[in-house]
């Protein structure tokens, strides 16, 4: 993530309409760590020690209200709740008092208070120290519209100013961080550096915050009128960085790496139709007439029934055929209420055998699962029933996943293969040996509505352009016509291993996220063909599981929510993000995952998120709120 205070610097010709000096003021006593305040209109601080001075925003001559009372030095200052009557209270070693302003106004009414003498005092050396909090207040940006970068909106995000002696940050509460700095030496048009006291209040009136600052050395005070939405959108989109997408917003280059699997499609297509029809060229065979030929028999015996079929039975929809799916096709529920209690469960395999990866097929019919033990199962969605068997790897399958279609299962395995399966039989469709990776693959999965394989081994992730060979010959059947071809392979930045790999296959996206072992998540762009965005430090330990928002072909959600994504890692919790500001939402906490990589999922509708944990509990959040909502145990803890 970018440094707000170098965005500050690159960005120095727009930063007026951040932030404003509206008046300075300097008292011959220091008001550092002195409590200030402000109203919606007023500001308040003490002038010489003694003297309470009142600045009012709205006052076209800029004069002050200057109130005497205190003969000691003034050491805190306070407004009424009430606008009218709009009372101040100071308080000082001898006194604290109660101040009426309108009545203190048409006292002070004929009267002409000069404002003090603003000499400039020379700059001393900057000293790197720790300083300490002078100032908490709330900071409302509910009523600011979404920025032109696609800011997600800001209706249920709790955020917080924080007034210290070399700035103001605006603190979000959701994701515990630091969403925008202020520093003052950033700004050459203040007159305080550093501040020794601070006081903030927000205007609703313009959505604009006012702060009241006095020095931490000598005795300036400066009011400072302050841009929020300016401050937040300068830091969350520095240099209008286009903004990026998951769904397709471009049609395809014609020199991305997607066009050329493209074009080499269309010529195979043709090409095989080519010979298909060179197939189906009647060949020479027997010819028999349609004339019946008499058997030469020797006699020509009785004839006798040996059995009547029955013809009449009528079917009562109990077939055993796989093919035919008594489910009925309804809309997912957009306003489905949260899970109560855990359904069906089932034994994946009679020993102690880790369930690796589990994903469902595109219309729920059936549950995919990687076992330890090198054998993939495929159940139904009951989970009853003898689940269909796929084997042939030699390590443990770390990855399944569905094509659009459901035609076809990928699995990849820890002794380095790739297969693809039939999901009807059962049978090998294509298989990519261990020679053609480096090192083992960690993800796998179809890309670009099934055009592609995508796969991570290393420090780079490969599309792959495939083919598989549909036609049946018995007599070759040891002959494998499906093949694949390299069409491209891209590194991450640094050279790391790609810990996670993630991209929609169910409509067209040109967005491929990578996880690397150096706690970064990077976004390519297949349309360019390169590397768009990095965000470092994305968790405390490197990511191991990154899940999109994918949405359903049974539900409809609006664009900008695939924009979505979870990333998780061991020992930081889950964090919610959005690809077009690249910055963290919310980061969710509170189940445990110190030692071991738990899962993480989107629910259809991208209204929930669920997550596992080591103490056999499932973790559902709900994403418009922002909260736990439920937590379920699992019998068993070889699921997570």
């Amino acid at each position: 993530m970018e440094n707000p205070q170098d965005i500050f610097s690159s960005n120095g010709g727009c930063l007026s309409d951040i932030v404003i000096e509206k008046y300075l003021v300097e008292s011959k006593e220091s008001v550092s760590h002195v409590q200030l305040a402000c109203s919606m209109q007023d500001c308040a601080f003490p002038l010489d020690g003694t003297e309470l001075c009142i600045w009012n925003t709205k006052s076209p001559s800029h004069q002050l209200l200057i109130l005497r009372g205190h003969h000691q030095p003034i050491t805190a200052i306070a407004f009424g709740n009430k606008v009218n009557p709009l009372l101040i209270c100071s308080a000082s070693l001898d006194y604290v008092i109660m101040w009426n302003l309108d009545e203190c106004r048409e006292k002070v009414l004929q009267e002409e208070s000069q404002l003090p003498s603003t000499s400039v005092l020379g700059k001393g050396e900057q000293v790197e120290v720790t300083f300490p909090i002078l100032r908490l207040a709330p900071c409302d940006l509910s009523l600011i519209p979404n920025s032109a970068c696609g800011c997600l909106s800001s209706e249920n995000t709790q955020r917080m100013w924080i007034g210290s002696s070399v700035g103001l940050f605006i603190f979000n509460l959701a994701n515990l961080e630091v969403e925008a700095a202020l520093y003052y030496r950033d700004f050459q048009s203040l007159s305080i550096p550093l501040a020794g006291s601070c006081a903030l209040r927000n205007r609703t009136a313009d959505r604009k915050t006012l702060c009241l600052l006095a020095s931490l050395f000598g005795g300036k005070i400066a009011v400072l009128e302050i841009d929020p939405a300016a401050l937040v959108r300068a830091q969350q989109c520095p240099g209008l960085r286009q903004s990026l997408s998951v769904p397709a917003s471009s049609c395809v280059l014609p020199t991305s790496p997607l066009y050329l699997g493209i074009a080499e499609e269309k010529s195979t297509k043709a090409a095989s139709g080519r010979r298909c029809a060179a197939q189906n060229v009647t060949k020479d065979q027997r010819l028999v007439f349609h004339s019946k030929v008499r058997s030469s028999g020797y006699a020509s015996a009785p004839h006798v029934t040996m059995f009547s079929p029955k013809t009449n039975i009528k079917s009562e929809g109990k077939g055993s055929s796989r093919r035919r799916s008594s489910c009925v096709w309804e809309p997912y529920p957009v306003e489905c209420a949260v899970l109560t209690k855990p359904g069906p469960q089932v034994a994946a395999a009679p020993t102690c055998t880790r369930v690796c990866c589990l994903q469902y097929s595109g219309d729920g019919q059936w549950l995919a699962c990687g076992l330890s033990n090198h054998l993939s199962l495929v159940f139904g969605a009951s989970l009853t029933g003898t689940p269909a068997v796929f084997s042939g790897h030699d390590g443990a399958v770390n990855t399944v996943c569905w094509s659009q279609d459901r035609r076809w299962l990928l699995s990849a395995a820890q002794d380095g293969t790739l297969r693809v399966w039939s999901a009807r039989g059962a049978e090998l469709a294509l298989l990519l040996g261990r020679d053609m990776f480096s090192k083992p693959i960690q993800s796998a999965q179809f890309y670009y509505i099934d055009a592609f394989i995508l796969l991570s081994s290393g420090p780079e992730f490969q599309l792959l352009k495939y083919h598989i060979d549909t036609c049946k010959d018995e007599m070759k059947r040891y002959k494998q016509k499906s093949k694949s071809k390299l069409i491209c392979r891209l590194s991450t930045t640094g050279a790391v291993d790609v810990t996670s790999l993630s991209a929609v296959n169910d409509f067209y996206s040109h967005i491929v996220l990578a996880a690397g072992r150096n706690r970064t998540v990077e976004v390519f762009d297949l349309n360019a063909g390169c590397s768009a965005a990095v965000i470092a430090e994305a968790h405390s330990r490197p990511v191991h599981q990154i899940c999109q928002n994918k949405g359903s072909s049974f539900t409809t959600q609006q664009p900008q929510a695939y924009n979505l994504f979870l990333t998780t890692a061991i020992g930081d919790g889950m964090r919610l993000w959005d690809l077009r500001t690249l910055r963290c939402e919310r980061h969710f906490e509170g189940h445990p995952s110190r030692g071991y990589p738990c899962g993480i999922a989107f629910s259809p509708c991208g209204r929930f998120a669920a997550c596992g944990a080591e103490d056999r509990h499932v973790c559902i959040c709900i994403l418009t709120v922002y909260k736990c909502l439920a937590v379920y145990k699992c019998r068993d803890s070889r699921l997570w």
